[in-house]
């Protein structure tokens, strides 16, 4: 086996600069996307939403008279069935993104991505001197992990843009996790350059970790998509029964009951925030197919990692299972996800109750990776923090 190099001071050093270089203008990047939602033209976007409203009771009008219009034969209708959240299952058109028809806002919005773009370089940069530090694959430990998982993220949400995907409404989020994430990585989980133990000098330190980086990173762009696909649902639900906008709302909180449904009144009070975001997002449907086939993309690529993991557990331990934390949570990732995915196949499982399933999966991932590593002790730990 080679005797495993010295770190490289100089080159470390220029890695931790990069790092803190690419949190600046990732910063700079969150406030131009700020400034991009903020000038989102407000009052087109609520034309929009009247417009939509206007044509579902104009459609629904003339389905009423052409169903009393019909003499002779007496026809029992099918009752009607609404069906939530489910893919395709409202004729309600894109949002607008995130700078709205705003020519200010999309200016804003081209800005918050170039400085992404020099922020990932800067970023790329910082985990290959580290990797040149060392000479090794960066990603020995939770700090190298975490600014690699970072890069990655980045790197696939502007491999979604150069393939011309309507993907800038993720700009924000993403530029946020990312600064949490580096900042926890420098604050928290910072570790010097070092060299490993020996039993992670070995090919499948590339493989393994490798492909568990690139399918968090797929998968975190899928739960966000998640996420806001349950906003723009509930959006949707209440554009339908036209509660929308300010006198929406107030006439929804004045109809619900004062002592009563708390649940339901919170979600109103949030919505009079949201709303005007949230109605700039793709629809619902395009959000949930969007997160389903990402999900549906990486869960064998997830399933190739636990393998390798086995394989690479039997070459170092003499073993390819031994029930570790960090096996087991991570076939507790695979089965959400296999849960996930067979219940977006499955009549009534589809739309809200799929897409908690798909939050839960990622949770697993998050949890596996953060309180597996941190509070829970195995043959895993041995990297540290």
């Amino acid at each position: 086996m080679p005797i495993a190099a010295a770190a490289n001071e100089n080159m470390a050093n220029l890695s931790n600069v990069l790092v803190y270089s690419a949190m600046a203008v990732y910063t700079l990047a969150f406030l131009a996307h700020i400034a991009e939602w903020v000038f989102g033209s407000r009052s087109a976007v609520a034309r929009t939403a009247a417009a939509i409203t206007t044509e579902a009771k104009a459609a629904t009008a003339a389905a009423g008279q052409g169903a009393q219009g019909g003499g002779g034969t007496a026809v029992l209708d099918r009752p009607k069935v609404v069906t939530r959240a489910v893919a395709g299952g409202r004729d309600v058109p894109d949002g607008p993104g995130a700078a709205g028809t705003s020519e200010k806002g999309d200016v804003f919005g081209r800005i918050a991505v170039s400085l992404t773009v020099l922020a990932f370089l800067l970023h790329a940069g910082g985990v290959l001197t580290r990797a040149l530090s060392v000479e090794r694959a960066p990603w020995g430990n939770m700090y190298e992990f975490s600014t690699t998982f970072g890069m990655v993220v980045v790197a696939v949400y502007l491999g979604l843009l150069v393939a011309r995907k309507n993907v800038r409404w993720l700009g924000l989020p993403l530029v946020t996790t990312i600064l949490l994430d580096l900042g926890l990585a420098v604050s928290v989980l910072y570790t010097d350059s070092d060299q490993l133990v020996p039993a992670l000098h070995s090919y499948w330190l590339w493989i393994h970790v490798s492909c568990a980086i690139i399918s968090g990173a797929s998968l975190w762009v899928g739960a966000a998509a998640t996420l806001f696909y349950l906003f723009r649902n509930g959006y949707e639900e209440r554009l339908e029964q036209g509660y929308v906008g300010t006198d929406g709302l107030n006439r929804l909180l004045a109809e619900l009951p004062a002592d009563g449904r708390k649940a339901a009144r919170f979600k109103a009070k949030l919505a009079k925030g949201t709303d005007s975001f949230v109605m700039r997002l793709p629809s619902a449907a395009t959000l949930d197919k969007f997160a389903y086939r990402i999900n549906a993309t990486v869960f064998p690529l997830w399933t190739f990692t636990i393998i390798a993991g086995a394989i690479w557990a039997e070459a170092a331990w003499g073993r390819y299972w031994g029930w570790d934390p960090k096996e087991v949570w991570s076939f507790i990732t695979w089965v959400a996800y296999a849960t996930y995915l067979h219940a977006r196949a499955t009549a009534g499982w589809k739309g809200r109750k799929a897409a908690y399933i798909a939050l839960f999966a990622f949770a697993t991932y998050i949890f596996n990776y953060y309180g597996v590593n941190i509070f829970v002790t195995g043959k895993h730990s041995y990297a540290g923090v």
